[in-house]
């Protein structure tokens, strides 16, 4: 467990890989090509009353998750979209609750139309209203949070998410799915937006296999939990 988790606000490990990103669909968006550098994230030495604390099998879980359906890069227009199956998937397995994140105004189902939106949303740095809140959100330890990556980093409405609740003491286990970004910057983003939170290790699951290939993303989400000591 110790080596698993990842914290806010001690020494930094400067993370230099320089990545191009080819995202792919109206969830997991085709960008531009455009390169980032990761942001530095860093690691957590944790004593063993803190590992205590942190028995995440026996712990009040969520799972929370931003997801659309619509109009796909690679396969074409999808019913359930990809962060959705994995997030339900990670539920089943940990027997927890689920919350989605849904946009009080709705996103365009189609993919340029999409991509417009999200990059203004971006370059304006809007947090999007979400139609509902978690009104036991205390009751919870530890809390998944998933999302598709867009333009390199999170979606603004899960910006709007992580800063409208308090974090301190929280488990935040994010996960998302990607068009070749993997989780790109986004952990050191919530280490930044949710500084005394304790960040575990994320998931990244491409997209395609989330739609196209669910055997082997559940094995990935499986091994992953396993990995975090979520499962025996």
């Amino acid at each position: 467990m110790k080596n698993k988790i990842k914290s806010i606000g001690t020494a930094l490990l400067t993370l230099g890989i320089i990545f191009t990103l080819s995202a792919c669909n109206t969830e997991d968006q085709k960008d531009d090509n455009q390169s980032y550098d990761n942001n530095s994230v860093t690691e957590n030495t944790v004593t063993d009353s803190q590992d205590e604390l942190l028995d995440t099998e026996s712990s009040n879980q969520l799972v929370v998750y931003f997801s659309l359906a619509g109009e796909q890069y690679n396969v074409g227009v999808i019913e359930e979209g990809n962060t959705s199956i994995i997030a339900h998937m990670i539920a089943e397995e940990l027997d927890a609750d689920l919350f989605e994140i849904q946009p009080l105004s709705d996103y365009p189902k189609t993919h340029s139309e999409l991509l417009d939106v999200s990059r203004a949303e971006m370059d304006s740095g809007e947090r999007p209203a979400i139609a509902d809140t978690i009104d036991n959100f205390n009751d919870y330890d530890v809390l998944f949070i998933g999302y598709p990556i867009w333009w390199a980093d999170m979606p603004m409405i899960v910006y709007n998410f992580l800063e409208s609740y308090d974090f301190d003491g929280k488990v935040i286990v994010p996960f998302c799915t990607h068009g070749g970004s993997g989780l790109a910057q986004t952990e050191s983003t919530i280490a930044e937006l949710c500084p005394n939170a304790v960040l575990m290790d994320g998931l990244a699951i491409a997209g395609t296999t989330a739609q196209n290939d669910r055997e082997a993303a559940r094995l990935n989400v499986i091994e992953w939990l396993k990995e975090g000591d979520f499962i025996e």
